[in-house]
């Protein structure tokens, strides 16, 4: 997770927390939600994600030194945390929104069930700290949270556009895409896992 440009901020968080995760997040929600009601949720949810995001990422260095977290510790832990997640999916065992929705429509139970996969996602939490915190400036810290906000409002464009498909779509169909991003994802959360062994000096696992 070694970027020093926007661009490449923007590419870190994209691949954590892009339209493909967030669109099978409100895949979910769609099922029971009017395309309307899901616009809200899109919104609401956005704006709570930009606003963690806002936090976290402005206050990193400061975060990691009150809690006295080493880098190489919050690798570890996102990545145990996020490969569970994955694993939940790849399994059906739903955490999160990316189950059935059988309750009755409702805008701030919506918003509440895209805590854990979208707003707090905790790999797109630890790339957030550890990113930020990878220099001292502001205006580093400025950079990667720009970055974090352009794919929230991406993943915010996509929701808004593709509402209606989202509404229209199987569950099966959601089902069958979940397990294959659930995949993917467990591999991320190992590689996660396997940076911060190597920032501990793991014998065999030096990044060369």
């Amino acid at each position: 997770m070694e970027t020093f440009t926007f661009a490449g901020a923007f590419i870190t968080f994209f691949s954590v927390v892009g339209p493909p995760k967030v669109l099978l997040a409100f895949g979910g929600l769609a099922q029971v939600h009017p395309v309307r009601q899901l616009r809200t949720i899109a919104l609401a949810s956005s704006g709570a994600a930009v606003l963690v995001g806002m936090v976290t990422g402005g206050t990193a260095p400061w975060l990691l030194e009150l809690f006295h977290i080493s880098t190489p510790a919050l690798q570890l832990a996102g990545g145990v945390i996020f490969f569970i997640y994955a694993v939940g999916l790849v399994l059906g065992v739903h955490l999160g929104s990316d189950g059935p929705h059988d309750d009755a429509p409702d805008i701030r139970r919506g918003v509440t069930e895209l805590l854990m996969p979208y707003i707090v996602s905790p790999l797109a939490m630890t790339a957030l700290l550890i990113e930020a915190a990878d220099r001292s400036s502001f205006s580093w810290r400025s950079t990667v949270v720009g970055a974090y906000v352009a794919v929230v409002a991406l993943d915010l464009i996509c929701v808004l556009l593709l509402a209606p498909i989202l509404r229209r779509t199987h569950h099966a169909t959601i089902e069958l895409l979940g397990r294959l991003l659930g995949l993917l994802l467990a591999a991320v959360g190992v590689d996660l896992l396997l940076d911060g062994l190597s920032d501990l000096g793991v014998p065999g696992l030096t990044k060369r």
